[in-house]
């Protein structure tokens, strides 16, 4: 009976996974087919399809809601790795000489955890392509993007944000201190932070105002590593994704006298008219945050 199911087990078609990993990622049948340049009723008839072909519902809707099952989140992980496949397969065959120049915006604190091994990898597969990566605040980064000086960025966002772009990034944010001791019995918060505007900035403040603790900006930063070293030296608490906290600090996650924080989240957001080169540069740092880097 085992091997008669697996010889029966139907064949899975790589453009009904497609729309389906996209549906997963935009929230939306209407933003799945305008990525895909198709009508919502054809991505509606593709869903279908997929389900039947599994005989599994894979999305729950409702007029004002959309969901992966279980099945959908078991079936999402295998489905992007597919395409994955598939895609190098392609880019293989067709791109070994891809060339061309993407410009990328990215936050540093990001871009200096995550990013250096991603980009890497993409140009030793493709050494004729240019990269210029800038590093700015997340609305700084936005504001250059709308004004056309990239090709795509990376943004932090609030998870109940407008959804724009593809998520590729979450993941929570603690305080961080130089030990437990500089982050208890304090009269007044001393924060660490980056200049306005920046939303890590917006979240600490915004979380102690709520618990009506006092806060004061004692250091200010351009850059993460002067943030660390302001905090390693005991001047202050800053708010980092729990990731990047470095071993010699101590992480905080709403312990002591601070208050929660939410989890943060990194969108990946492409120009109108890409180029097929910065493309499939954005998928590369997509589907390798997916999988961890």
């Amino acid at each position: 009976m085992h091997i008669a199911a697996m010889v029966s087990a139907p064949n899975l078609d790589l453009d009904l996974l497609r729309c389906f990993v996209t549906i997963s990622e935009v929230g939306s049948f209407t933003r799945a087919g305008d990525r895909l340049g198709r009508t919502q009723s054809t991505i509606s008839l593709q869903v279908k399809r997929l389900e039947e072909q599994l005989g599994r519902t894979l999305f729950a809707r409702t007029p004002r809601s959309l969901s992966l099952t279980d099945d959908g989140k078991r079936l999402l992980g295998p489905a992007r790795q597919l395409l994955r496949l598939n895609d190098a397969a392609i880019a293989e065959l067709f791109e070994p000489d891809m060339a061309g120049r993407v410009r990328l915006g990215v936050p540093e604190d990001f871009a200096t955890a995550h990013l250096p091994a991603v980009l890497s990898a993409f140009t030793k597969a493709h050494p004729l392509v240019e990269l210029e990566v800038t590093c700015d605040l997340t609305l700084n980064l936005l504001d250059k993007f709308h004004a056309g000086a990239f090709d795509f960025v990376l943004v932090k966002r609030e998870p109940s944000a407008p959804l724009e772009g593809v998520r590729v990034w979450r993941e929570p944010l603690v305080w961080v201190a130089r030990d437990q001791l500089a982050a208890t019995g304090l009269a007044s918060i001393p924060l660490v932070v980056s200049p306005e505007p920046c939303v890590y900035r917006k979240r600490a403040v915004d979380a102690l105002e709520a618990i009506g603790c006092d806060w004061r900006v004692a250091y200010t930063s351009t850059s993460l590593a002067g943030s660390l070293s302001a905090v390693s030296e005991g001047l202050g608490i800053a708010v980092l994704p729990r990731e990047m906290v470095p071993p010699h600090l101590t992480s905080i996650a709403g312990e002591a006298d601070l208050p929660l924080l939410y989890d943060t989240e990194i969108a990946l957001i492409e120009a109108a008219g890409l180029s097929e080169t910065a493309h499939r540069l954005a998928q590369h740092v997509v589907a390798a945050l997916e999988r961890g880097g």
